[in-house]
Order: structure tokens, then sequence, then C-alpha cells
């Protein structure tokens, strides 16, 4: 007999193990220990979503607290999607945005694939013609020729 899966819900921010565990396992970029580290003690808001106490989704919002904010690390276990556990993330996201980011501010969240979808649900639109999202990835440093 199979046993029931128990969820809950939980405002904290993952471990670094957690964190990198989850980005791995649902196909995010990997982040390396330390830049794990700084990110996380930077969170503005982080949930976590457990199954029999065990971090199977997250979510976190970071930024300068005033003006700009974004949502960023939304991810779900494979072997746990299609419960609403992305929805569930979400909606702990809405309820901090609405109860803690001041009217003037913006928002933003880069969405993979369809995931655009989840977030329309939650009054994210589209941004494009009117403006795109860039990224800049730092270029991996190279060894030095030996001379």
């Amino acid at each position: 007999m199979t046993q029931a899966r128990s969820y809950s819900v939980v405002h904290q921010t993952p471990t670094v193990e957690t964190y990198r565990h989850l980005r791995q396992a649902t196909g995010l970029s990997q982040k390396a220990l330390e830049a794990a580290e700084r990110a996380l003690a930077n969170s503005l808001f982080s949930v976590q979503v457990l199954c029999n106490g065990e971090s199977v989704a997250m979510g976190r919002v970071i930024g300068d607290g005033g003006c700009f904010y974004q949502v960023v690390d939304v991810a779900v276990l494979p072997e746990h999607q299609g419960r609403g556990l992305g929805k569930t993330v979400m909606c702990e996201i809405a309820g901090y945005i609405e109860r803690e980011v001041p009217e003037s501010a913006y928002v933003s969240l880069l969405a993979d694939g369809q995931a655009y979808q989840l977030y329309q649900q939650f009054g994210f639109s589209l941004t494009a013609p009117a403006s795109v999202g860039m990224g800049l990835k730092k270029a991996t440093a190279k060894p030095a020729d030996d001379v």
C-alpha cells in the first residue's frame, strides 16, 4: 500500500543543498555553492512546499525592497508536478506581493516555456513588444596560458 502524500507550506528560505537540488532536478540552471549561499541570504521572501517533511517545491522574491522585485526560482520536482503545487507557491508569493510591495513598485519575472500561463493567473502579463526581457551571463574565466 502506498503512503498518502501530506503537503505543507512554509515561509522559509531553503537550505543551500535543497535549493541547488530543486534547481538541478527541475531543469533550472545550476548555481555554484558560493552563488547560492549569497543569493539565499538576500531573499526578500521564500516559500517551500514540503511533502512528508521534504522540500518538493519552492519560489522566492528578490529585489531592492522598494521599487523593484523579481519572482525567481519557482520549481516543483517532476514527480510532484500536476498537483497544483506551482499554483500553491504562486499563491504564497502573490500574498507577499499584496501585503508587502508598495503600489508604485514593479514586479517582474522570466517565464520558461509555457509557464507564463501559470503566471498570468496571478496578474502577470507579457510585456513584449513594449519591453523585452534581456539577460547577461558572465563568461566563465579561462585559465591563463603558461608563458
